[in-house]
């Protein structure tokens, strides 16, 4: 596993947790829970990659 692939998810970890933050954070009358419980899966998928990658990364 290359450091820009463990970049690259915790980047995309970063975006969801922003995104799910977001959409949380509306007043208005649509319903988010949906679209937040996938961003949540989302966020835990990628922190299960990210927790095999305790090998040794190759720059």
């Amino acid at each position: 596993m290359k450091l820009s692939d463990r970049k690259s998810l915790e980047d995309l970890r970063m975006h969801r947790r922003r995104l799910a933050v977001d959409l949380k954070a509306r007043t208005d009358h649509f319903d988010y829970r949906s679209s937040i419980a996938q961003i949540e899966q989302d966020i835990a998928a990628i922190e299960e990659g990210l927790a095999t990658l305790s090998g040794p990364i190759s720059g």
